[in-house]
């Protein structure tokens, strides 16, 4: 197979960035995360999260995170050794207790289970309480879906996201991920936050020296914010502003549907699993646990139909998808994950582009921590 090179996410100007070789990176986050005592299984599972992330252009949600979770483990909020555990389990459904640790091993251990489940009754559902953040809800479906399952990952998270015809932060970003697996590479995966963005976008802007574009983030008075990305920053921080759901501000272009998508997620996340919701979700870097609450479903094809049919029905559907009359400015038509995975192909051959400001931020990790600064810069490779 031919894989073309391609990313989504070009860094601009490319001297702002370096080319970083994706196993050292994973290997240096490992090293923060053991040095930090956490055990090497989790920190792997931690560092594959956040590299995973870069991998597919999904920065926000990278390795630009790494200092989050390092101070959240120094303030308390974050046990390092969390006693992961099922504290209920009946059928198809189990109640997985996270202990206060990082929500990546957590999630990676209750999609293993929830695929378990989905052997014996074709479906299985595992509800995540007593959590910190976990990365990339992608991660975890496009996991369940390289088994050949269909995936289901959800999250809340901490208030920042105005309810539709409010201007405070109360829901979370809460992400949905979706996966379909299929007989040639990329599975289909959609992995989007019920906000109009994700926090950690913003932050990213803040870091590289980007503007926030109008429609965003909306201030306490009802304006829409626009302009300097670390002012912005400071103010959803302090509470001055809050991020708009999906669909934007109002009910016009449908900001009601991403405040319902989101309080809908915090329900099956928080609620159901005996978590925070809402307002009662905080932040990885707390006096206080955030209790983050997840949703993991793991959906066994076979026990609906043959997977050859199945899979010969989703070939023809994306077929049809593909073939339709094209908008003329369109270079093509693309179907959910697509971009991930070719982005994915293009960094693992050439390296992941790491802005100047967040590679200097992972240098004074190592520093603080005592450990190597092992990260590999290669040259610009031309395609």
């Amino acid at each position: 197979m031919v894989i073309e090179f391609f990313e989504r996410e070009k860094p601009t100007p490319p001297a702002d960035y370096f080319r970083v070789d994706h196993e050292s990176l994973k290997a240096w986050v490992k090293d923060v995360f053991i040095s930090l005592g956490c055990r090497e299984k989790d920190s792997s599972v931690i560092a594959d999260v956040l590299v995973s992330a870069d991998l597919m252009g999904i920065s926000s949600h990278g390795v630009q995170r790494v200092k989050r979770y390092v101070d959240g483990i120094k303030a308390g909020s974050v046990k390092p050794k969390p006693q992961i555990k099922v504290v209920r389990d009946s059928g198809a459904i189990a109640v997985v207790d996270g202990d206060s640790g990082l929500g990546h091993p957590t999630t990676s251990f209750a999609a293993e289970l929830a695929m378990k489940k989905a052997k014996s009754y074709g479906i299985g559902f595992v509800a995540v309480r007593n959590s910190q953040h976990f990365g990339i809800a992608g991660y975890y479906s496009l996991k369940i879906a390289g088994k050949g399952f269909m995936g289901l990952t959800l999250t809340n998270s901490t208030p920042l996201v105005a309810y539709t015809h409010t201007v405070e932060r109360y829901l979370g970003t809460n992400p949905i991920a979706l996966s379909v697996p299929k007989r040639e590479p990329p599975p289909i995966l959609f992995d989007a936050a019920t906000s109009v963005v994700p926090l950690g976008k913003i932050e990213i802007y803040s870091k590289v020296g980007k503007e926030i574009p109008k429609g965003w983030v909306i201030a306490e008075n009802g304006e829409l914010l626009e302009g300097d990305a670390t002012v912005i920053l400071k103010k959803i921080r302090g509470k001055e502003a809050a991020i708009l759901p999906l669909g934007g501000v109002g009910e016009l272009f449908g900001g009601h549907k991403g405040s319902g998508l989101a309080m809908l997620v915090d329900i099956f996340a928080g609620i159901l699993s005996g978590s925070g919701w809402g307002a009662h979700v905080r932040y990885t870097v707390s006096d206080k646990p955030g209790n983050v609450g997840h949703a993991v479903m793991a959906v066994n094809i076979d026990s609906f139909m043959n997977r050859e049919s199945f899979l010969d029905r989703i070939d023809k559907y994306i077929q049809e998808i593909k073939s339709l009359k094209k908008h003329p400015k369109a270079e093509r038509i693309w179907i959910p994950g697509e971009k991930a995975w070719l982005t994915m192909q293009t960094r693992l051959t050439i390296g992941i582009p790491i802005h100047k400001n967040v590679y200097n931020e992972l240098k004074d990790i190592s520093k603080d921590l005592q450990i190597p600064f092992t990260l590999k810069v290669l040259k610009e490779k031309a395609y």
